[in-house]
């Protein structure tokens, strides 16, 4: 009786030793791992830092609707916004522009009556039909060439200074009348041609959009002083 337990407990020694194997074995494969080390070259260390310090000090221009004007970029380094500036084609209000509208209305051509006053000297001292026109230069100045028909057909070409009456009333708009003088040349064509001194003076109103009427006291010094008045609706046109 005793040999048979004897040899049982024999049998059980191996199967014990390899439980305790076994458990030994899970418990080490439990154990939490240690985390791993990694180790990074010199130069490789040395040239994370440059590209870190590039990214710092790079200059960063914020554009509307992208990702580029986040607050984390924008406070990653300095801003600078650029406006371009694209020039102009439009000419600036006091410049120079022909047939440009000045302070006195739209630039115009047209067709007028000349009423003689005095002199015999050329047609601008008969009553004839003339071609008159104006063509504004700048804000206050323009050339206002006229062809006055006739037997002695004379053309005058002065050069005026545009006004425009003020409102006492600062809140409404100017008066539409705008006079004008100025100097020039007389040019008189026929079997004597001559070129005199030309003084004008007149006022133009504007009707509409598209007409203006006129009406000047023209004087040639001639051998005689030749004095015609024109009057007259022109037709408005822009500038070239």
């Amino acid at each position: 009786m005793s040999n048979i337990i004897f040899g049982k407990s024999f049998l059980a020694l191996p199967s014990f030793a390899a439980l305790v194997v076994l458990g030994n074995g899970l418990s080490v494969n439990a154990q939490t791992v240690a985390p791993e080390t990694i180790v990074i070259p010199t130069n490789q260390a040395s040239i994370a830092t440059v590209a870190t310090e590039e990214i710092a000090n790079r200059t960063i221009t914020p554009i509307p609707g992208t990702v580029e004007t986040a607050s984390a970029r924008l406070n990653s380094g300095s801003l600078e916004v650029s406006e371009k500036t694209e020039p102009s084609n439009q000419i600036a209000q006091g410049g120079i522009g022909i047939g440009r509208t000045t302070r006195g209305g739209s630039s115009y051509i047209g067709v007028a009556g000349n009423v003689g006053l005095s002199g015999s000297s050329s047609s601008l001292s008969d009553g004839n039909i003339s071609i008159i026109s104006k063509i504004g230069i700048t804000k206050t100045l323009s050339i206002r060439p006229a062809v006055i028909l006739g037997t002695d057909t004379t053309i005058l070409a002065p050069i005026t200074y545009d006004y425009a009456f003020k409102s006492p009333d600062p809140f409404s708009e100017p008066l539409p009348i705008a006079p004008y003088v100025g100097l020039g040349a007389a040019i008189k064509n026929g079997d004597k041609s001559e070129t005199a001194l030309l003084v004008t003076g007149g006022v133009d109103l504007p009707l509409n959009n598209r007409l203006t009427a006129t009406a000047s006291i023209n004087a040639g010094f001639f051998n005689e002083t030749d004095i015609g008045v024109l009057v007259g609706v022109g037709y408005n046109f822009r500038g070239f």
